[in-house]
């Protein structure tokens, strides 16, 4: 007999604490076939006696925490459920009009057990590292080169400048605006990074809403979800690498599966702090309080500007940001992507009548995952006006602006005119290969204006000097 038919034998309706319903959704969660939306909803309904309003939130809220079922974490997942906002608000309501939720099922135990104690395998799997000798074996590294280039104490930052360092720094200035610090890793630290993305941080599934530095997925894919729509808002986020902190990273492999010493050395691969020195040479820009905040998020380990593995990081990190803001976006019959730190919503329905309002919740939530809307760069567009999503327009179909075709013209005839050398005032190392990316990525949106394109490149002289 269930603890629902015990109570109602004695006569009562049983009033289970806010801690009871969690668990009993997390063992529920945790018996499911598969970690996928449907089967945690269902799941869900079962638990409850039907399927809550609430439910759909703290499912995508959880989803967006963790990459796959926390079979050797049951309690961790049962916090993540009694501290989810909408779980909080849906028993709050419930039990104000006097009708509070009731456990209708419980499973004894989960029927799922994982069979290894080490990430379960998606597709293609991730490797099953259980000590830093395998993690350094896998990185082509010894045990020694692992532990100094991880450097977890952060011996770096207090070093003296010299060959040992692993980053080199170069900030960049931008007329009214705060810098931009570049943390270029050197060689060995690049190759490792680079190793750690194709081995293993590539293969971690990433929220749906990321179209940045993912593979089938690119600007243009993002673009094309809010073609043709009455309204289109675009949001920045600022100094996000700077933002996504070593403590972060440090979760997100934790939830991908890693034990703690293969997630603490990955995140010191992958994260670092700058020294003082380099803090202190900050060029001119930017308000003193946005001076401040920079200085205050890179001095802490956060993702490196200019390291390999960052942008795939950086989309891990913030699934749940992801997750929040696709609930917030359905609520207001919207749709939303993200390429690294552009932010875009667009739909005809809610949004378009209150897109004030819209703005103001999406701001709440960015600043409660512990990032920040650039308010220079908030933008919000409607039919009849040009509406661009990173760079591309999508009033109609997926295109690229009048103004960047008619540029990259007059440089491909200025170069069959006058020889490709003066034209190359962006310094491209391979200028030629620079400008057939260039027309591709034009093909791309626009068959037609590409081959008009392809056919002035085929009037350059790349003899001449």
């Amino acid at each position: 007999m269930t603890s629902t038919a015990a109570a109602r034998a004695l006569g009562h309706s049983p009033q289970p604490a806010a801690s009871a319903i969690a668990r009993a959704l997390a063992d529920a969660f945790l018996e499911t076939p598969s970690w996928t939306r449907p089967e945690l909803m269902a799941a869900g309904a079962r638990v409850l006696g039907a399927r809550r309003r609430w439910l759909g939130p703290v499912v995508d809220e959880i989803l967006g925490d963790l990459v796959r079922a926390p079979h050797d974490s049951p309690r961790l997942l049962a916090t993540l459920i009694e501290d989810s906002p909408a779980f909080r608000e849906g028993v709050s309501k419930a039990a104000a009009r006097r009708a509070p939720q009731q456990i209708h099922y419980r499973p004894l135990a989960p029927q799922h057990p994982p069979a290894l104690s080490h990430p379960l395998d998606p597709e293609p799997p991730l490797p099953r590292l259980r000590t830093l000798p395998e993690l350094a074996a896998l990185l082509d590294l010894s045990l020694g080169h692992l532990e100094w280039l991880a450097d977890t104490k952060n011996w770096n930052r207090r070093a003296r400048p010299g060959s040992l360092h692993h980053y080199r720094y170069e900030w960049r200035t931008r007329p009214g605006r705060v810098p931009r610090l570049l943390e270029v890793p050197e060689d060995r630290m690049r190759r490792t990074q680079r190793a750690l993305l194709d081995q293993l941080l590539s293969r971690i599934p990433a929220n749906d809403a990321a179209h940045g530095f993912l593979p089938g997925r690119s600007a243009v894919t993002g673009a094309a979800r809010h073609v043709a729509s009455d309204i289109v808002i675009s949001l920045d986020l600022t100094t996000f690498f700077a933002r996504v902190t070593a403590t972060r990273i440090y979760g997100t492999l934790r939830q991908a599966g890693y034990d703690e010493q293969i997630a603490h050395a990955i995140t010191g691969l992958c994260t670092n702090a700058v020294p003082p020195r380099v803090l202190a040479a900050m060029p001119p820009g930017g308000s003193p309080e946005e001076r401040f905040a920079l200085r205050r998020a890179l001095a802490a380990s956060h993702l490196p500007q200019g390291a390999p593995s960052s942008p795939m990081l950086a989309n891990l990190a913030v699934r749940r940001l992801d997750s929040r803001l696709t609930g917030w976006a359905e609520k207001a019959e919207a749709s939303y992507t993200r390429y690294a730190d552009d932010l875009t919503f667009s739909g005809s329905g809610v949004i378009a009548r209150r897109p004030d309002a819209f703005v103001r919740g999406v701001r709440r939530i960015i600043a409660d995952e512990g990032h920040i809307a650039n308010p220079a760069k908030t933008r919000v567009r409607r039919q009849g006006t040009r509406q661009a999503v990173t760079g591309i327009v999508v009033n109609q179909h997926p295109n690229l602006s009048r103004v960047e075709f008619d540029r990259l013209k007059a440089i491909l005839h200025n170069c069959a005119v006058h020889g490709p050398a003066a034209q190359n005032r962006s310094d491209a190392s391979d200028f030629r290969a620079h400008l057939l990316g260039r027309i591709s990525w034009v093909e791309s949106l626009n068959p037609g204006r590409g081959a008009k394109l392809r056919r002035e490149f085929s009037r350059i002289d790349w003899g001449s000097p």
